[in-house]
């Protein structure tokens, strides 16, 4: 979902991006992939059965929670003004998306909610580190790719969004993997 994300959703941020399909379908993926994840997480917990586990599992949870209305409003809120603005030809109403993306209470919620993701897979990989159940190295990659996720909004190139998704992709399989690997052993 986290690799559907950047590839479907348009580079840009215009009325034309917002107003498409792929950014809605695009976002959308992102949701959904936040709420694997807390699931994930919670699995993982299942598996290593430790209390850091566990931690990592509400603080993801709690961090999702925080991330998924800033996402639902950027899909379907945006997407509204947008072909309301391309459809009457006011491209000032493009003003509320900008008043909207960066509201104080809206940013916060929508920085915290990630910088939370991201100690939650840390606190994961930490988890599966110290437990041994499963390979040391495998919730690393996952790790870092949502330890990355603020800082890849001002990645210079789109190309290096598309780079994110597939880091966090690989990682998510990679620990996948091995949990069924340990699930089957």
């Amino acid at each position: 979902m986290f690799l559907l994300y950047p590839v479907l959703r348009p580079s840009g941020d215009d009325a034309a991006a917002m107003a498409s399909a792929n950014w809605v379908v695009g976002h959308l993926a992102a949701m959904l992939g936040f709420i694997l994840l807390g699931l994930a997480v919670l699995g993982l917990h299942q598996v290593l059965g430790d209390r850091l586990s566990l931690r990592a599992a509400v603080v993801t949870w709690i961090g999702a929670g925080l991330t998924l209305p800033y996402y639902g409003a950027e899909d379907f809120g945006l997407n509204v003004i947008a072909r309301r603005s391309l459809r009457d030809g006011a491209p000032a109403l493009m003003e509320l998306a900008q008043e909207f993306r960066y509201g104080t209470v809206e940013v916060t919620m929508f920085a915290g909610g990630l910088l939370l993701l991201g100690v939650g897979t840390v606190m994961a990989a930490i988890a599966v580190w110290r437990t041994g159940v499963l390979g040391k190295w495998s919730a690393v990659p996952l790790a870092a790719g949502f330890a990355l996720f603020i800082p890849q909004f001002f990645a210079p190139v789109y190309a290096l969004r598309i780079a994110h998704g597939v880091l966090i992709m690989l990682g998510a399989l990679w620990l996948a993997g091995e949990m069924w690997r340990s699930r089957t052993a």
